[in-house]
């Protein structure tokens, strides 16, 4: 049995009128700690423990030949290059580029609209996803794509914040999408996000202000009732329409206002957080309706452990698992949980009703974002969260025209257009379009908007947009030595924390323990499994063999060797450094 590191509890103590710390070791055995006890996720419990057929692709290397293929201004061929510049000089006085939403989209280009219709989705999107995985995007060829994505604040129409475009004059709705509120508050987060990555862009810090202090302002007027279909940032007013109404905006206010309290330390932003935390948990059901609802959990369990708030956020999962039962809400919206033909789709996320069934991809990228840093703060989600990732990455190659069968496909023929970088951005359960060869063909990849090439509607099927997220999975996502067993990244998109040390999910979905080999090159470590809490190995510097017992998950942590295990308030800490929240 190895030896546990020295763990000191450290307490106040009152001695002459001074405050003193006391350090009192505790030596304790493995044998006497007790794991975290794991927490389940209903819907993900009736998925299988190891999905069938499984492939695991290398998402690192994905993301990065996306961006090289897409960001590409001298590829010439048939619908390229799939970039341009516009020179509109819209809210900022500056150039900007677009990307095709999708291949062959005759909506937009350096032609249509002045060149102004591109969506923030997208391109905040891929440069995000860029910089995860390792990409300068603020000096790529001679631009700054870091800075040119700033026009898409939109200082013109009064709104104050990033929208899905950058002008009001544009786009198929108008204002950024301005009657769909995820469209106005996503790209915000996004914005956050390439912030974090690219901290050191001129103007970032201010717009990154002006837009908490909107979000913060909005969440003040709305005072816990979330209850519309968009809100308007320059009037301040809710506003309904056709559109469902979209109570999970609050999950987006408050994972927002809680990154700017990280960054400013305005404490109205940290009380914003609060509000909107409890707006979404104040729900009474599901009102998932594209990619906001998961940040609402990550945003609860970090002010659980961080801040010492004490949210009940379990429903926050159930909701964006189980999906909107709401008939006036966007029915069907969660995650689906089926065997489409011969293929696991387990942990896609999209509609389970639409059509029997309808996954996207870019918002199966965007769930992993918020819930695999949410097991440092919440690491009783371990286990279950290891699992769904297992099943989501694994169905998400999919949606790739390389990865699935051409007898599955709207448009095999034309695969060759995307590089298999580019995917199909819906997958479906069965055809509706009535095409001879998908006849009782199930699952079907396809587009979106089949609709949006002159004379030649099929490549529009390929979206740049669902494509351009890659880097999510791409930074989190790492093999290890055995085929099924993953190594998740819980610090790559935990945006605008506190100080940490490089912190791992392993999940292990076979029914007998393994070992696997625990890559690591560097000065010496210890590794602390904060689910058993336990260190499991001590002053390593290079490959080890660590076993993980059967349908079970480590929480792992890397803390440099001379660093002791302290703990403080309930949190155990190395050097002044938090390793594992709230174990009292």
């Amino acid at each position: 049995m190895l030896t546990i590191k020295n763990i000191y509890v450290i307490t106040p103590r009152n001695l002459s009128g001074l405050f003193l710390l006391l350090l009192l070791p505790v030596f304790i055995a493995c044998s006497q700690n007790q794991p975290v006890e794991q927490v389940r996720i209903a819907r993900v419990e009736t998925m299988p423990a190891f999905p069938q057929p499984y492939k695991m692709l290398d998402w690192k290397e994905m993301a990065k030949n996306f961006d090289n293929y897409v960001f590409d201004h001298n590829a010439s061929n048939e619908y390229l290059p799939f970039i341009w510049l516009d020179n509109s000089q819209r809210n900022f006085p500056q150039q900007t580029f677009g990307l095709y939403t999708a291949i062959g989209d005759v909506r937009q280009g350096p032609e249509a609209h002045g060149g102004e219709f591109h969506e923030a989705i997208n391109s905040l999107g891929a440069i995000m996803s860029a910089g995860l995985v390792g990409i300068d995007k603020t000096s790529q060829d001679g631009y700054n794509y870091v800075k040119m994505i700033q026009n898409y604040f939109n200082i013109e129409n009064g709104w104050n914040i990033f929208m899905n475009n950058t002008s009001q004059r544009v786009g198929l709705l108008g204002g950024g999408y301005g009657r769909d509120w995820w469209y106005d508050v996503f790209p915000n987060l996004l914005f956050y996000a390439v912030a974090d990555l690219f901290p050191m862009v001129e103007r970032t810090d201010s717009l990154m202000f002006l837009v908490a202090e909107q979000f913060y302002r909005a969440d003040s007027v709305l005072n816990g009732d979330y209850h519309y279909s968009f809100f308007d940032y320059s009037a301040m007013e809710g506003q309904r329409s056709h559109i469902p109404y979209q109570e999970d905006a609050a999950a987006g206010h408050a994972w927002l206002l809680l990154a700017a309290h990280q960054k400013f330390g305005d404490a109205r932003f940290l009380q914003g957080a609060k509000s909107a935390t409890e707006a979404l948990l104040s729900q009474e059901e599901s009102r998932f309706y594209e990619v906001l609802m998961p940040f609402g959990a990550y945003t609860a369990a970090r002010l659980n452990a961080v801040h010492g708030s004490d949210y009940d956020f379990h429903p926050v999962l159930d909701w964006t698992f189980e999906g909107t039962h709401a008939r006036d809400g966007r029915y069907g919206w969660g995650i689906i949980n089926e065997r489409w033909g011969d293929f696991d789709v387990h942990g896609l996320q999209g509609s389970w009703a639409h059509d029997g069934g309808y996954a996207f991809l870019m918002n199966t990228f965007d769930m992993a974002w918020p819930l695999v840093p949410m097991v440092r703060y919440a690491p009783e989600y371990a286990e279950t969260i290891g699992k769904w990732m297992l099943n989501a990455a694994n169905a998400a190659r999919l949606f790739y025209p390389n990865e699935i069968p051409d007898g599955n496909q709207t448009l095999p023929g034309k695969k060759y257009l995307t590089r298999n970088v580019i995917a199909y951005e819906g997958l479906k359960k069965t055809d509706l379009f009535g095409i001879p060869s998908l006849k009782d063909v199930s699952p079907v990849a396809l587009g979106d908007g089949p609709l949006w090439v002159d004379g030649n509607p099929d490549v529009s099927q390929f979206g740049i947009y669902g494509s351009s997220h890659a880097g999510i999975f791409g930074a989190i996502i790492q093999k290890t030595s055995v085929e099924g067993i993953l190594r998740l990244d819980c610090l790559a998109t935990d945006f605008f924390r506190d100080d940490a040390y490089p912190t791992y999910l392993l999940y292990n979905p076979f029914d007998q323990p393994r070992d696997i080999e625990y890559f690591y090159d560097g000065d010496p470590v210890y590794l602390y499994d904060i689910i058993n809490q336990e260190v499991v190995a001590e002053s390593i510097t290079n490959t080890i063999t660590i076993t993980i017992q059967a349908l079970n998950a480590r929480l792992i942590v890397e803390i440099p060797q001379e660093n002791d295990l302290v703990k403080r308030d309930g949190n155990i800490l190395a050097g002044d450094i938090v390793v594992a929240y709230r174990q009292y």
